[in-house]
């Protein structure tokens, strides 16, 4: 299976030019699943990760019927900073010893009309499984690319709660702030190629 990105099921809402039941892959050379953190709540760590692989089958005539499957690699965690990615990697966070993978689960695709979709799944990170929902907040037309082939883009974000799975490590401030923030924005900029 080729690299794909963990929330790449949002990137559905590009697709509603092409025909239905189409499997879709990422290009990962030009893409990038972040994510972006408050630190001491005065600056923002931005971070990525490097290593995922999906199935994405959206069907065009019911959105519906859609349905995404992920798992990315959590020890290719990011921040440009070795210091603060080995720290991520520990038991403090990701635990990645233990919990390697992080994985998401289409459960629900709710067409919001213009393109757009709100996709809901299970994603589970830390060993731990939650609801989340994600939104699309913009897409381009399906070009064709420099191969010959079919290609689209999209960009979409959501927000999770740190400590819903279990990462909840801290320090309090003298301020009364805290030194990381426990909401993560993860912020998707995507593009896909039709298999």
């Amino acid at each position: 299976m080729k690299k794909a990105s963990l929330f790449a099921v949002l990137s559905f809402a590009i697709m509603a030019s092409v025909a239905a039941a189409a499997e879709w892959q990422i290009d990962v050379m030009h893409s990038n699943v972040g994510f972006s953190v408050k630190h001491m709540m005065i600056s923002t760590v931005h971070g990525n990760f490097g290593k995922y692989a999906a199935k994405v089958v959206f069907d065009d005539a019911k959105p519906e019927n859609s349905t995404f499957e992920a798992t990315i690699d959590a020890s290719s965690i990011n921040t440009g900073v070795e210091m603060r990615d080995k720290h991520l990697k520990s038991p403090d966070f990701f635990d990645v010893e233990k919990y390697p993978s992080i994985s998401f689960k289409s459960t629900k695709v709710i067409a919001l009309g213009e393109g757009k979709l709100k996709v809901l799944g299970d994603l589970t990170i830390h060993g731990v499984a939650k609801s989340v929902t994600l939104e699309g907040e913009g897409f381009s037309p399906v070009i064709k690319n420099m191969q010959g082939g079919l290609s689209a883009a999209a960009t979409a974000s959501t927000t999770i709660n740190r400590k819903d799975f279990g990462l909840v490590w801290n320090r309090n401030l003298d301020n009364g702030n805290m030194v990381v923030d426990e909401n993560v924005k993860i912020t998707l900029e995507l593009e896909l190629v039709k298999k």
